[in-house]
């Protein structure tokens, strides 16, 4: 049995944390603290225009000497931003998280943001898959299946 990106969801659940193009860095970084989070949408109205991590923060940011109540978001986040669908699967997460060594995937179903996935979410997703085997191939071996 393979997740799915919507079993995923339906876990953890569909809460999206976003800001405006225009809004600064420093308003990004308070919603990701405030948030526990490690990146956050960004968005004007429904549309997906980038994700600013704390990746784009640390390189396009702090190396570069740049002050984050003066720099807006547009101009530091990463603008061509892969997404997912919900019917896609964690093997799918996986494979697109490792190729292009990102951590946050937005999920858009019919052109609406209707959660993100990120890399913890994967692991875990993982490694309760292999969890239910490793359970599945014990009850088989000691001949537990319930016949």
């Amino acid at each position: 049995m393979t997740t799915t990106v919507r079993q995923i969801l339906d876990g953890k659940g569909d809460a999206v944390f976003a800001v405006a193009p225009n809004a600064t860095v420093l308003e990004a970084l308070q919603c990701m603290q405030a948030n526990d989070i490690g990146g956050v949408l960004v968005t004007e109205g429904t549309q997906l225009r980038g994700i600013f991590t704390e990746r784009d923060y640390a390189r396009k940011v702090t190396l570069q000497g740049k002050a984050s109540k003066d720099v807006k978001v547009s101009e530091v986040m990463t603008a061509n931003v892969l997404t997912i669908s919900p019917s896609q699967t964690i093997d799918d997460v996986m494979a697109m998280m490792t190729e292009n060594r990102i951590r946050h995937i937005p999920v858009v179903e019919k052109g609406t943001i209707v959660g993100v996935i990120t890399i913890g979410d994967a692991v875990k997703a993982v490694i309760a898959e292999q969890q239910a085997t490793i359970e599945h191939l014990e009850s088989y071996i000691s001949g537990d299946l319930g016949a």
